[in-house]
């Protein structure tokens, strides 16, 4: 690769010929064969630097840093060890490799995005070596080739132009600017950012017009291209919130686990109780704290919830991602293409001091309506009086004469280069606004082309910053001319016009007075952040005109005919969307390459508030300075992608969960870096879909809002069943030290692989069923979940230690009753007991404060039929003659069963009396709001 010294020289404030004199070549011959081989050798492949792939074995292994990973394994061990009993030991080893395989299979391979960036860099570069023009593999482009590029073309590193033939290139997806930049070989003097190095082009960046030639300056890692791809290895995706908080969960839970074995141990030794006795009730109890069926319950509900946000067109690459989701309280979009359709569309067009036109319709497809804006001066508002536009290209007036807008639609459709193919642009996007515009006025473009071919052309340059061509036609008066349609920069048209035209079909003078209601036009329309274009004509003596005289030098003495204002529109979903954000405590963020002018208009439109800066204003704010700003910024315009991580990065310093969306290769290292990164499936590269961990197949920006909401509910649900499942194991906990504390059964009131049965078969499908169930009201009508905030309060940990003890006394009061008829029938019925009060603890958590005595349940077949699997497999786990063999239970009569449903009633009942305490003691500011409409992550 290039030495770094290069990617730190600022090539564009160096003339042509110190950039040549510094790599030493002669841009007339280019590089020797020879001297290109040796520079390959140098400076290496025009590569991106691929990262060390993980093997298989090490990813494996890495899914054992999981804490609860490590716990199964040890209690894997130990029992292998202390008690040698096998089936115990596979099946928790089991479970280790069984998390270890769901993770990989999960999981985002780290190299997916430079493999994507080295793809788009396999194409051929045509260069001049030894003087002649030839094409090479553009993995061999050396520092000093000099390249020959033109529309079509893909810049294969970069480099400095020194030929500039009106080239324009899209940089959309290295700079985030939506329009192609007009390149010039002068040198730049000051310091500029990247968007704004004319001189200069960068790799995999798409010439859109004209041609040129450029010196490569740097290749490989050294590139735009490549730095951002070493910010994509420097940028490491950090654990889910929810994540963090179920291993500081679990990490308690190994305490209380441990606490509770010493005291066991205390308790064995007090009663008599052999050592090998006690430490099996110790596995046992370890296995029964350990949330063994946590993972596989969290995973599976991922798992699902990915499947219903796809079918919303929004693809979840990292499980994890559809809870973090939930807790977005950032979100950092692009402009282009993702709150933009990235389509030029031309939204108005005036004719200075006479009529404004309103544009309906977005992107290229032709179908809207121009609508006239009675004739008033420019100081009064235009969005009155509209009319309809009529489809022959005439518009009728408030009660006047029919207006012809003929003379306006043609030039737009005649002196431009671009084509329409269905609703896709070939060629520049601005010009694609204008033919659009004069389609929708009536013109057939193509017709209309082929009835007034050009005889002649003064093609577009920076220099003068108009085009030009000549027509052969009639004038008004039936004569023929040759005449010269002109479209261009607003100061430099007005400043070569003679007159101005009305609607009704007459020239006037330009004058001091009535120029400056162009200029004022002008204004307006580029403070609304409007690309403004003028279009104008002059008619000329076909006896006299020579097609090869200096045309140039003919266009002026113009007869200006109207203005148009053209805009990269917002997506007519976005506004919406980002007022359901502000609703739901959401701060959106515009985050573009694109000018602070058209940046902060179109956010303004969007409803996004907060200052608009500059990305050179923007790096200059230190970190405390941007902490304390952030709150009032809404759009950053103009930014690199250092300053898009450096926004990601302090959002979070302020605790923001962050969402960046984004389509461009620039956008790439943030999208990575984010807590949610989202690409755009249609108009994205392959790099941001890589590095994202979300993809928009519709490309809508209102798509997030929905997955938003979706995650909130889902979060809504897993904290229901993490409000089970500790309920549950405190149980499990409380009934070891009960029956060590009273001797029943031997200390042991569960044998480990009836706790893997509780938790997996009896556990699981009640997990299931509250991770699907209807999420409470108004979730997008409340504050974000602070990171802060833990996953259980300490109110809801007092609730569960008070049912799980409950739990915990019915279970054991059963099995010592019991106990002196039978070990079997004693640790049969405590089993029993216990699974059904885990049913009724799940029925109840299914609303942490309404009851559970509503007929909803009942017309929910998915929650009906979930229930139903767990108290199914609790009768046969006693019934059937495999179960119990394996488990040690025995049959159950009538009685038995009466016994055991009542004492699950009563702890429902119990919890009941609890709820309707905790809904007197609640205000009714904390209650909850219903309201129509709210999300369910699944259909019944």
């Amino acid at each position: 690769m290039a030495e770094s010294k290069n990617s730190e020289t600022k090539w564009y404030q160096m003339t042509p010929e110190q950039v040549a004199q510094q790599l030493q070549v002669d841009p007339a011959k280019g590089l020797s064969a020879g001297e290109a081989q040796q520079r390959l050798q140098k400076y290496g492949r025009n590569e991106l630097a691929a990262k060390k792939k993980e093997s298989g074995l090490e990813a494996f292994l890495r899914q054992y840093k999981d804490f609860m990973q490590i716990l199964l394994l040890a209690a894997a061990v130990i029992n292998f060890v202390v008690t040698r009993d096998l089936g115990t030991t596979v099946v928790l080893l089991g479970l280790t490799v069984f998390n270890a395989v769901l993770g990989l299979n999960q999981e985002s391979k780290a190299q997916a995005s430079l493999d994507a960036l080295q793809k788009m860099l396999k194409n051929i570069a045509r260069v001049r070596r030894d003087g002649q023009a030839i094409e090479i593999d553009a993995g061999e482009l050396v520092p000093g080739d000099i390249v020959l590029i033109e529309a079509g073309n893909r810049v294969p590193a970069d480099g400095r132009l020194f030929v500039a033939a009106t080239i324009e290139i899209e940089e959309a997806a290295l700079t985030g600017e939506s329009a192609p930049t007009l390149k010039d070989s002068a040198t730049i003097a000051k310091e500029a950012g990247l968007g704004d190095r004319l001189d200069m082009v960068f790799m995999n960046t798409a010439v859109t017009r004209g041609r040129g030639e450029f010196i490569v300056t740097t290749t490989g890692m050294a590139t735009e291209m490549g730095h951002i791809a070493d910010l994509l290895n420097k940028t490491e995706a950090d654990k889910t919130p929810l994540q963090k908080q179920l291993d500081r969960l679990t990490m308690i839970i190994a305490g209380i686990a441990g606490i509770a074995f010493v005291l066991m141990i205390i308790l064995g030794v007090r009663n008599g109780t052999p050592f090998d006795v006690i430490f099996i009730a110790g596995i046992a109890l370890a296995i029964s704290a350990i949330p063994t069926g946590l993972p596989a319950v969290i995973t599976t509900l991922y798992s699902m919830g990915t499947r219903e946000l796809a079918k919303q067109n929004a693809i979840v690459k990292r499980l994890p991602s559809v809870e973090t989701l939930g807790s977005v309280s950032a979100i950092c979009s692009d402009k282009t293409g993702t709150l933009t359709l990235n389509k030029m569309t031309a939204r108005e067009f005036t004719i200075p001091g006479q009529n404004r036109y309103k544009v309906t319709g977005e992107g290229y497809g032709t179908k809207g309506e121009l609508q006239y804006l009675a004739a008033k001066p420019a100081t009064e508002p235009w969005q009155k009086g509209t009319t309809p536009y009529s489809t022959d290209g005439q518009i009728l007036s408030a009660g006047g004469p029919r207006i012809d807008l003929e003379p306006v639609m043609l030039p737009m459709a005649l002196c431009a280069d671009a084509r329409l193919d269905g609703e896709s642009l070939i060629g520049d996007p601005t010009e694609g606004a204008l033919i659009v515009l004069a389609a929708k006025g009536g013109i057939d473009v193509e017709g209309a082309r082929q009835m007034y071919p050009r005889v002649a052309e003064v093609p577009f340059d920076s220099d003068y910053k108009f085009m030009a061509t000549f027509h052969n036609m009639k004038n008004a008066s039936g004569e023929d001319v040759v005449r010269c349609f002109v479209k261009g920069a607003p100061d430099v048209l007005i400043a070569r016009g003679g007159s101005y035209w009305t609607p009704d079909d007459t020239t006037h003078p330009i004058t001091d007075d009535n120029r400056k209601l162009a200029l004022g036009e002008n204004d307006r329309m580029a403070s609304v952040g409007e690309r403004v274009m003028v279009v104008a004509r002059r008619d000329f003596d076909p006896a006299t005109f020579d097609p090869k005289a200096k045309l140039i030098d003919l266009v002026n003495d113009l007869t200006l005919l109207a203005m148009v204002g053209i805009v990269d529109p917002p997506r007519a979903e976005a506004k919406d969307a980002i007022a359901k954000c502000k609703s739901a405590g959401i701060q959106v963020r515009m985050i573009t390459g694109d000018h602070a002018v058209t940046a902060a208009a179109i956010g303004q439109e969007l409803g996004i508030t907060g200052n608009a800066l500059t990305g050179k204003q923007f790096s200059e704010l230190s970190d405390e300075q941007l902490l304390n700003d952030l709150p009032n910024i809404g759009v950053v315009a103009r930014v690199a992608p250092e300053d898009k991580i450096r926004l990601v990065t302090m959002l979070q310093k302020q605790k923001n969960i962050v969402a960046m969306t984004g389509d461009g290769v620039n956008d790439a290292p943030a999208l990575k870096k984010a807590d949610i990164g989202v690409a755009m499936g249609i108009t994205g590269t392959e790099v941001s879909k890589e590095a994202a961990v979300m993809i928009l197949t519709d490309d809508n920006f209102a798509t997030i809002v929905k997955a938003v909401e979706y995650g909130r509910a889902l979060y809504d649900n897993l904290s229901k069943y993490i409000r089970f499942q500790m309920a549950a194991l405190v149980a499990f906990i409380a009934s070891y030290l009960g029956a060590a504390f009273f001797l029943i059964l031997g200390g042991v009131p569960f044998s480990p692989l009836v706790v893997l049965f509780i938790n997996f078969l009896v556990q699981v499908p009640i997990a299931i069923a509250l991770g699907f169930d209807s999420p409470r009201p108004g979730l997008m009508e409340r504050k974000p979940r602070p990171l802060t905030q833990p996953v259980l309060s300490r109110a809801q940990w007092t609730r569960i230690i008070f049912l799980g003890l409950i739990m915990a006394f019915a279970t054991l009061y059963i099995e010592q009753q019991y106990e002196p008829t039978g070990f079997a029938l004693a640790a049969t019925m405590g089993f029993v007991v216990f699974s059904l009060l885990n049913v009724t603890l799940g029925l109840s958590a299914r609303d942490e404060f309404g009851t559970a005595f509503n007929r909803d349940i009942f017309s929910d077949r998915r929650q009906l039929m979930l229930y139903g699997i767990s108290l199914l497999l609790t009768f046969l786990a006693t019934e059937l003659g495999f179960f119990q063999r394996i488990l040690g239970t025995t049959a159950l009569d009538r009685d038995h069963w009466f016994l055991a449903i009542a004492l699950a009633i009563v702890l429902l009942l119990i919890d009941e009396v609890v709820k309707f305490i905790l809904r007197r003691r609640r205000t009714p500011e904390t209650a909850p709001t219903p309201k129509a409409g709210a999300p369910a992550p699944a259909t019944k």
